[in-house]
């Protein structure tokens, strides 16, 4: 399409023409009147609605289609609460690097502090968790918006956009400019840089490469098993990262970073931020090399030693050329594959105690067992869920979903449904602690009413694991970290039209999983787990 042809029809009938565009073919809400011309225009092209009990989901499940589509989610919010009520996954996205685009309704511009329904100002609010945030004053400007927003959010470092439209905008009818077809800018990176960056993790003795969501958010997973197969370098991955290396691959790791970052010369972190998650970049005596898909996304806390920027593929495509000094790491991945290897066997025993009350290392141990190698895996908590990264391995890479760096609960049920848009036919399975499953759980409804069957896990330990147990540790005693002890989410996801169980002992975890992904409801297990069992985590928040 050329932007000399031009399209008619009411705001909601333009805003579609343009979302279509740009790839979105589905779009999640909860109904409110300010935005009722994107509903009549989606009725009447068959366009899909998908909508929720709150609007966080309804921006959840865009971003979870975003980041494993590697295109656009919409999520259509109405005005005021709609909007702030969305803020949560917005900024979400906005961590995530996910290229999700809100339209929120807005009082009429006509009746402007007057004291209309709803009236508020949403550009401020969401401007500083978005890349882009406007609101749109013409009926006829409303493709070039879309577009424009879309081009922003799709354009590394990926993220989130807003725009809102008042009520006699998107209401009125009129004509515009059809929008170009999307041309999404490549940033070329600077090649002394990568060739220096080359160098460095040829010549390194001991290097590590830690690979993160950029590497599938910038479709560069294949470039990076070339790169990591051509300099022979172990791999370590984290976030939507994880399954870039399926876990048989001879330089796949997941157990043994502690030791392989103790003892690395030079360690390779590529898209992803040097964080709390990665000791904010400080790896000892360790040279450090970042590979960032945007000069934005450079750590301004800490200088690595190299740092290229911009389009990944190009970045470990020039490494997997690199034809200059290599020295030989065999000795280093053997020693690592040892390390691991032990790591594996310890992790193996826990994974079939028989303990009682149950261990959640126990319920990743039969999770094993029965998730296919495509299932899509949801993380939704803190303790629990910390022990999904510790001892499940995805093996495909856009398979694993969780919070990121921002850690907001709730995001379970909306990466839930995206997740089953997008694949209709996999598994998909929800994790979430106890305290997770009070964010969203009623979102069960939205997923029974419209058939969208998903697998809930809840470990239910009747605590904040993550805050009692430091809590108690730092101060000898606790506030606010008790749940109500074995409370039965699987009667609250029955009476959402869902189904489910409780499960009390080890041997009842896996006859129990079967039955869930056999159900093709909405089915919760309600695994009751050992509340002194708690994750030890030692990352530094501060």
């Amino acid at each position: 399409m050329t932007s000399t042809e031009r399209i008619e029809g009411h705001g909601g009938e333009l805003a579609l023409a343009a979302l279509r565009a740009y790839g979105v073919t589905e779009m999640f809400t909860l109904s409110g009147g300010h935005v009722f011309p994107l509903y009549d225009a989606a009725h009447k092209s068959g366009f899909p609605i998908y909508d929720v009990r709150h609007e966080q989901s309804a921006v959840f499940a865009a971003e979870a289609v975003a980041k494993l589509q590697r295109r656009p989610g919409l999520a259509v919010l109405t005005a005021g609460p709609g909007v702030t009520n969305g803020i949560s996954g917005l900024t979400s996205a906005y961590f995530n690097g996910a290229p999700v685009l809100v339209i929120g309704g807005r009082a009429p511009a006509f009746r402007w502090g007057a004291g209309s329904l709803q009236e508020i100002d949403h550009v401020p609010l969401v401007a500083p968790v978005t890349k882009h945030a406007a609101t749109v004053l013409a009926n006829d400007e409303i493709p070039a918006a879309i577009a424009g927003a879309l081009t922003a959010a799709l354009t590394p470092h990926r993220g989130p956009a807003f725009l809102d439209m008042p009520l006699e905008v998107i209401f009125s009818a009129g004509d515009a400019p059809a929008v170009a077809d999307p041309a999404i800018p490549v940033i070329e990176p600077d090649p002394d840089e990568v060739a220096r960056a080359a160098r460095l993790i040829a010549a390194a003795e001991r290097p590590v490469i830690i690979a993160g969501s950029d590497v599938y958010a910038g479709d560069a997973v294949a470039a990076l098993r070339e790169a990591a197969e051509a300099l022979h370098v172990p791999v370590f991955t984290n976030g939507m990262g994880r399954g870039a290396l399926p876990p048989e691959h001879p330089l796949a790791f997941a157990k043994s970073r502690r030791t392989a970052l103790k003892g690395a010369d030079v360690v390779v972190v590529i898209g992803t931020p040097l964080d709390f998650r990665l000791g904010f970049g400080d790896f000892g005596a360790a040279q450090v090399v970042h590979v960032v898909d945007a000069p934005s996304q450079r750590a301004a806390h800490t200088t690595p030693t190299a740092a290229p920027a911009g389009d990944l593929r190009l970045i470990l495509s020039a490494f997997a050329d690199h034809d200059g000094t290599r020295a030989d790491h065999t000795g280093w991945v053997a020693d690592l594959r040892q390390a691991e290897d032990a790591a594996k066997a310890r992790d193996a025993e826990e994974m079939t105690a028989e303990t009682d009350p149950i261990r959640p290392a126990r319920v990743y141990g039969e999770l094993r067992r029965v998730l296919a190698r495509d299932a899509v895996t949801i993380g939704d908590g803190g303790d629990f869920v910390s022990y999904a990264g510790r001892y499940l391995e995805p093996a495909q890479p856009g398979t694993w979903l969780d919070p990121g760096p921002y850690g907001c609960l709730g995001t379970g049920m909306g990466y839930a449904m995206g997740a089953r848009v997008t694949y209709p036919d996999r598994q998909v399975c929800v994790l979430m602690g106890d305290g997770a499953a009070g964010f969203s759980l009623m979102d069960v409804e939205s997923l029974a009413r419209q058939q969208l069957p998903v697998v809930i896990v809840v470990g239910n330990n009747g605590i904040w694991g993550l805050e009692k147990h430091p809590m108690r540790a730092m101060y000898g005693y606790d506030v606010a970290a008790d749940l109500q002890p074995e409370l039965r989410y699987d009667d609250v996801v029955k009476a959402l039209g869902g189904a489910g169980e409780t499960v009390a002992k080890a041997a009842d975890l896996g006859p129990a999983l079967v039955r869930a992904f056999d159900s093709g409801v909405p089915y919760l297990v309600n695994v009751l787990t050992d509340p002194a069992d708690a994750y030890p985590r030692s990352a530094n928040l501060a």
